[in-house]
């Protein structure tokens, strides 16, 4: 296993404290809703509204100076995460996004300094096209550097600060980084607790190869849950998910969008989609403590005005592979 407990010991002091001990409790109001309990962690309350802060200030902190940064995202939070660290480590951030990227997510990450180019096409290739053509560019792969996934494996760590023992923890699954680095962690440290990742229905390409134990391409047919909706998933993130992870399960877009109003009105955090795959997948796991987290809140907020399914706010609407 490529991801070293020691590094993730070391991420959980030395990446920005802004991004570390979020709030993690248990809602009565959200728990009466569902059903059940349920332990939620709050990664929306950062300078960029997402945990994506964690790994990418670990990796880019590692970097030598002159170093310019450059990465995909397909989503839009992980370049904003890395225009962020780099700003903050003194070095340049190239961030290559789909043209059809949220205009919230664009913004923010051109609010960081970064240098944002919009494709329309293969944004990886054009990304690591870029890099491979001056020396001192560095190609950074969010699902690949073991880097990023340590950083986020310190919500693994202060997971484990709850009072109350929890049975299982349900992760957002896109490239990987979230579920395998807590994974990491809290197989060592809390082997008996179930690591279920979540990924769209519409975008489900870490979750099929994930199955199938081989890299699986998928069309991406919307980018609904943008933040979890992979094409084509790093041969490190299979590796490492068979490993660690023991189910994926899929939730829908009406699922999601339900979760998006759930959280609102329970916890008061307006959650992008993909922040709320957690929350969407609940009924599809055991335990009398679950816990999960909720990623992230760079929503477009016309999102919310989307029509709830006549059944959404009663049921995931989830599947198992």
């Amino acid at each position: 296993m490529d991801l070293a407990l020691d590094r993730i010991a070391r991420a959980a002091t030395d990446i920005d404290p802004t991004f570390l001990h979020s709030p993690q409790y248990v809602d009565e109001q959200l728990c009466a809703r569902l059903g059940r309990r349920v332990l939620t962690k709050v990664e929306t309350l950062n300078p960029l509204r997402s945990f994506k802060g964690r790994g990418a200030d670990f990796l880019v902190g590692g970097l030598p100076a002159g170093t310019t940064v450059v990465c995909a995202s397909t989503g839009g939070n992980f370049g904003q995460a890395i225009g962020y660290a780099a700003r903050r480590h003194g070095l340049r951030a190239d961030v290559f996004v789909p043209t059809d990227t949220s205009a919230v997510k664009l913004a923010r990450s051109t609010a960081t300094g970064a240098h944002v180019h919009a494709v329309d096409g293969d944004v990886r290739g054009a990304a690591e096209e870029y890099a491979a053509g001056a020396p001192d560019r560095v190609f950074v792969c969010d699902g690949r550097d073991a880097a990023i996934a340590e950083g986020a494996g310190t919500i693994g760590v202060e997971l484990l600060s709850s009072p109350e023992p929890f049975d299982a923890v349900v992760l957002p699954v896109g490239d990987g980084a979230l579920v395998t680095g807590v994974a990491r962690w809290l197989k060592e440290h809390r082997p008996s607790v179930r690591i279920v990742g979540v990924g769209a229905q519409a975008a489900p390409a870490l979750v099929r190869s994930w199955r199938v134990g081989e890299v699986v391409t998928v069309e991406r047919e919307n980018a609904f849950a943008a933040g979890i909706s992979i094409v084509r998933p790093m041969p490190e993130a299979v590796e490492r998910t068979r490993a660690l992870v023991d189910d994926m399960v899929l939730v829908s877009d009406a699922a999601l969008l339900a979760a998006m109003h759930l959280a609102a009105e329970t916890l008061g955090v307006l959650l992008e989609p993909a922040g709320a795959a957690g929350l969407a997948a609940l009924d599809q796991v055991e335990g009398d403590l679950v816990a999960t987290v909720l990623t992230g809140a760079n929503a477009d907020l016309a999102t919310y005005g989307l029509p709830l399914t006549a059944n959404a706010e009663q049921t995931s609407a989830g599947a198992h592979l």
